[in-house]
């Protein structure tokens, strides 16, 4: 088969080695986070080696994702926590998954999906801790708990998780985190006073999981760093965690350029002395960053190699620095760094961003490659 212009390369072995290795770290349950397509790693796939890494739990944002894990088989628990008025609640209560409610708006809409379906709710209770963000916010909570209690004793739903979520988890020695936790442990006491007894308590994300032993409670939700991506860099210890994204192309051509030619449009860079220059055939139509344009690095023939002017729609340029390498070599955007390449992270502080956006973008008229190296180490 010709090679891909461009792919994506997902090892399903890093993923499960990844979630194996956070649940052996935090010592509780695991949920792993599988929203938007897993990361950009494809949602279903990632799911299902995370099933075998030892996940209790998936995590997805919205309904719609929560029925495509059932769609590809998956039977395990999973959680779903972005609606809107209107959302289809009968179709999750069918299909097993817990929702997530923030009102007792929300928790009458579930009411009546209840009473069409003819089964009762898996419902999860979120409350807001100070992101200020989804959530039930402090002055409601108690209303939203004692709704949540009439309902179970009404055998309408059963309350199986209470949760929030971190705003500065990356951020070990902020004080929000201190102040989150302990209006968690508010929010849990007056659910508790309630009679609620859930399955699960969870507030971590991959960041408090791994930072915050305090506060990992029953559950952990860990995304990003399922996929082998550093949560909070420069605070979080190396447990081996394996990128599990590749992303690589072809060069479509080679070319010298004289002193003085510009490249791109605009030209934004001109050579300052003779080079070659080599085309990479992605863009931004296909999730690479134009904030990386004179400031990200690829790799290519074993050496880093910068991106000069500016990411068109569909290509870009890199240096060769003088090299001639055949067209058809392959150009690693990002990868694992093990072999010197850029990895997402690199990638995400040459564009000013964080590597969540850089791994959920990319994609557009790319393949999707799945491998399973069975020693992602």
């Amino acid at each position: 088969m010709t090679p891909a212009r461009a792919e994506i390369v997902v090892d399903l072995a890093a993923v499960r080695h990844n979630v194996a290795t956070l649940k052996a770290a935090t010592g509780v349950a695991m949920m792993t986070v599988v929203k938007a397509d897993g990361y950009g790693h494809g949602m279903a796939q990632v799911a299902a080696a995370a099933r075998q890494g030892g996940a209790d739990w998936l995590g997805v944002a919205t309904i719609d994702e929560a029925l495509a894990l059932r769609a590809a088989g998956d039977t395990g628990p999973v959680l779903c926590w972005l609606g809107v008025p209107g959302e289809d609640y009968a179709a999750a209560i069918e299909a097993d998954v817990d929702v997530t409610a923030y009102s007792v708006a929300e928790l009458d809409e579930i009411r009546m999906a209840v009473v069409a379906v003819g089964r009762p709710a898996r419902v999860q209770l979120k409350v807001d801790t100070g992101l200020s963000r989804g959530g039930a916010p402090a002055d409601r909570w108690a209303d939203v708990v004692a709704e949540a209690r009439a309902g179970e004793d009404a055998r309408i739903w059963t309350v199986t998780g209470i949760w929030s979520h971190f705003a500065c988890s990356d951020e070990p020695e902020h004080p929000a985190n201190d102040a989150q936790e302990r209006a968690f442990r508010d929010a849990l006491a007056v659910a508790d006073e309630a009679g609620l007894r859930p399955e699960v308590r969870h507030l971590s994300n991959s960041a408090g999981a791994l930072l915050r032993p305090s506060a990992r409670f029953d559950l952990v939700r860990c995304g990003l760093a399922s996929y082998g991506l550093d949560p909070a860099p420069g605070h979080t210890s190396d447990l081996g965690l394996v990128p599990a994204m590749t992303v690589r192309a072809r060069l479509a051509m080679v070319k010298h350029v004289a002193t003085g030619a510009g490249v791109s449009y605009g030209h934004t860079w001109v050579a300052d002395h003779a080079t070659t220059v080599g085309l990479v055939p992605v863009g931004y139509g296909d999730g690479v960053p134009r904030h990386a344009s004179n400031v990200a690095e690829t790799w290519v023939a074993g050496k880093r190699r910068p991106v000069r002017g500016r990411i068109c729609m569909d290509q870009f340029v890199v240096d060769l620095g003088g090299e001639l390498p055949p067209a058809g070599q392959d150009v690693v955007l990002f990868g694992t760094g093990r072999d010197g390449a850029p990895t997402a992270q690199d990638w995400a502080e040459a564009c000013g961003t964080i590597s969540y956006e850089i791994v959920t973008r990319i994609g557009g008229r790319m393949t999707r490659t799945y491998v399973d190296q069975e020693e992602p180490g």
